[in-house]
């Protein structure tokens, strides 16, 4: 068999760099290697990702890709053959096939795996030659001897995704050290546990409590809640709880007791996951007052979906150096500090892709901090719970879920969940019962009313007030009524029919004018029920889940400046809900609210209904996510866990984009694009035009194809009309809803 080589008789990985050096395939295969097994998250795991890397691109060794290499033409695929050479060098390790064969592609369900391989068997000449060159490349090459577990077949699966992730980082590393050192360079690759870094946080948080008031009811129950949660820092690594109730300062108190935690057992960083975007900025901005803009990230995604070949990293995309260090960190999450959303955290630990998987391994020897983790989707409980349960007891990785309503995530007869939980306040209720700010009221007895009883009730409010809806089209509605009384100094509406900038301008209005004392009216759907620090007299709730109505409440008399609330709950005729799901626990919420409205100051409430709302009403694995996980089919657990099913498409509004000038450059960047036949347009501008844009629906898309215009492959412009109350709002704007 002829080989193309140079004369230095090597073969390549990677084409020539801006030096003109081409890309030794053995040192390629050596550096991988290394940083794969510095990536294992435990000892005893290490040679196998040594392994994973050594043999990743063994596929390039045949001909076809060398010819490639230096002729250019069609590329010789090279992953699935390199499954195969690992089958047939270490055979009883099955992770490396996966592995291997997905770390560009994505990981395949079994069957794939086993029918892509078997392709190569009647051309097993041509494999036992690379196996040779692979051997002659590295003559010392022993299999060597791994434990992997055989009848915990989740925790085998569980390996697998580690040994993807920290292969596809690894190598995609040690290509760009190859392309672009100046990259690597900019890498921030900074550890709790270097060069003091922990101790250095924890004293700038202790410093920041020292500032804080200490006068005060709430302010000694805040300074009494950090010492309670601080008292289990030196724990074993695991699960943990936190259950406060709203506004006693569980950011704070949950990050001193995980960098407590993280210094007694030598753990790498902390991530904190949050429900929803909106969020993010708020938290991300309280941490960086306290510890510094370089010690935390911000990761959530953009315009893009990063599927993984929105390939070469443009430098322009960055402002500056410590601009350029964090937009590569979010890559792989080699942060201290990450703040990121449940999206984006769940749907990569179950993704099969390689770049949404690159940072799953820095889950490994790290404090996850859950806020508001009721929010998470019941259907996907069961499998959410058994995929952390894996990675804890894999990767030596505490996982702690703060909340004011505290969902049942313990294992028991019908849900297998957690078997041990520590939680950090060991009797919530010591916390509650001194910090009931409301008084709940139920308008008819939480019997049906139409709109017209409601808006009659609010009428004759005195002061502000609050109402959250389940439905943008019931927002839309009220608002209109709401807007005709008199009296108040503002009217605003809230709904996801707005964008994020235009959203964050009302939220921040509406701060602005309770801290003034304006008297206002809001309209709202549930989306300002986490992390939005409202603080109004008085909150109406239509009828929901339980945690939706006590979350609402969270929302009244937030500071305690009043002796008590007002929090009314009614219940809608004819009310729509989001979905099914939503619909029947709200029904079941109603039940139990009506019989007795007490419950819902009872600390250890919603945990009981949690438990009757799995077993009545919800599948806790329903897209059967556990199963497929057993039977090693990657693919169809990544297509199975979706957070939001229905996809949605982002469209930019021209008012307001063009309103900050935006959408002019995009555009004039878009002709240039054109014109050189090159990328121009880089994360950057689409990290901004997100701020600008609506998430639709395709029947939005379908019914409202006139007014929009692609400007290229990725951007669409909404040209419709957009309410400076409502957001999206087309002549027919039932339809939008």
């Amino acid at each position: 068999m002829k080989t193309l080589q140079s004369k230095s008789n090597a073969f390549y990985a990677h084409s020539e760099n801006e030096k003109g050096e081409r890309h030794e395939l053995k040192a390629h295969l050596l550096q991988t290697a290394e940083l794969a097994e510095s990536f294992s998250p435990t000892e005893k795991f290490r040679r196998l990702f040594y392994l994973a890397g050594l043999l990743h691109d063994v596929g390039k060794f045949q001909d076809g890709f060398q010819k490639y290499m230096f002729e250019g033409g069609k590329r010789t695929p090279h992953a699935a053959v390199g499954a195969f050479v690992a089958k047939l060098l270490a055979k009883q390790y099955l992770p490396l096939q996966f592995a291997i064969q997905g770390h560009h592609s994505g990981m395949p369900d079994n069957s794939e795996r086993s029918a892509n391989i078997e392709d190569y068997e009647e051309n097993e000449d041509g494999v036992n030659i690379l196996s040779e060159r692979f051997k002659e490349a590295f003559p010392a090459f022993v299999v060597p001897e791994i434990v992997l577990p055989k009848k915990d077949f989740l925790l085998a699966e569980c390996v697998t995704r580690f040994l993807f992730s920290a292969l596809t980082d690894a190598d995609w590393l040690d290509t760009e050290h190859h392309f672009d050192t100046e990259r690597t360079e900019a890498r921030m690759g900074q550890r709790l546990d270097q060069d003091g870094l922990c101790e250095l946080l924890l004293e700038k948080l202790e410093n920041k409590f020292q500032q804080l008031p200490t006068e005060g009811k709430i302010n000694a129950l805040r300074t009494k809640a950090r010492s309670d949660a601080a008292a289990h820092a030196e724990e074993n690594p695991g699960f943990f709880s936190l259950q406060l109730p709203t506004g006693l300062g569980k950011t704070l108190t949950s990050m001193y007791w995980a960098l407590l935690h993280a210094r007694h057992n030598h753990l790498q960083r902390i991530m904190m996951v949050l429900p929803y975007v909106n969020i993010i900025d708020q938290t991300a901005k309280v941490l960086k007052e306290v510890f510094g803009e370089d010690a935390v990230l911000e990761h959530h995604s953009g315009l893009v979906d990063e599927d993984g070949k929105k390939d070469k990293y443009d430098e322009s995309d960055a402002s500056d150096d410590r601009e350029l260090s964090k937009r590569l960190a979010c890559e792989n999450w080699d942060s201290p500090i990450i703040v990121t959303t449940s999206v984006q955290f769940f749907e990569s630990l179950f993704s099969n892709r390689p770049f949404k998987c690159r940072k799953n391994h820095n889950v490994a020897e790290s404090v996850v901090i859950f806020d508001e983790v009721q929010t998470l989707p019941k259907e996907y409980a069961e499998p959410i719970i058994m995929m952390l349960k894996n990675v804890s007891a894999l990767a030596r990785t505490s996982f702690l879920f703060c909340t004011a309503t505290q969902p049942a995530f313990m294992k028991r007869d019908g849900f297998d969940g957690i078997e041990n939980m520590c939680p950090l306040i060991a009797k919530p209720e010591k916390y509650f019962k001194p910090t009931r700010r409301v008084n709940y009221e139920l308008l008819n007895g939480l019997e049906e009313v139409p709109l017209d009883r409601v808006v009659k009730e609010l009428s004759e409010e005195t002061g502000s007030f609050l109402v959250i809806v389940n439905t943008k089209s019931v927002a839309r509605e009220l608002f209109e009524e709401v807007k005709q009384f008199d009296g108040y100094d503002r009217y605003y509406h809230l709904s996801t029919a707005m964008c994020p900038h235009h959203r964050k301008k009302t939220i921040d209005a509406v701060i602005e004018d309770l801290k003034n004392k304006k008297r206002i009216a809001v309209i709202s759907t549930q989306l300002v029920e986490a992390g939005v620090d409202f603080d109004f007299p008085c909150v109406y709730r239509a009828i929901a889940p339980m945690d939706s109505v006590i979350q609402a409440a969270g929302r009244c008399n937030r500071n305690g400046k009043l002796e008590e609330g007002k929090v009314v709950i009614f219940n809608l005729e004819k009310h729509e809900m989001p979905d099914v799901t939503y619909q029947a626990c709200a029904s079941f919420a109603a039940g139990i609210i009506k019989d007795d409205v007490n419950i819902l100051y009872d600390a250890s409430s919603f945990e009981e209904y949690y438990k009757q709302v799995i077993g009545l009403f919800v599948n806790a694995d329903k897209f059967k996510i556990t199963e497929k996980r057993k039977g090693f089919d990657f693919r169809e657990v990544c297509e199975s866990f979706r957070f939001i099913n229905e996809p949605t498409t982002s469209l930019v509004v021209e008012k307001y984009a063009e309103g900050e000038s935006l959408l002019e450059e995009v555009k004039k960047l878009v002709d240039a694009e054109r014109i050189t036949k090159r990328k121009i347009i880089n994360r950057g501008h689409y990290r901004r035009l997100q701020q600008f844009c609506v998430q639709v629906y395709p029947t939005f898309l379908r019914s409202y194809n006139d007014q929009i215009v692609p400007l290229n492959d990725t951007i669409r412009i909404y040209t419709g009309n957009y309410d400076e109350d409502f957001g999206l709002s087309p002549k027919d704007v039932e339809t939008v809803f």
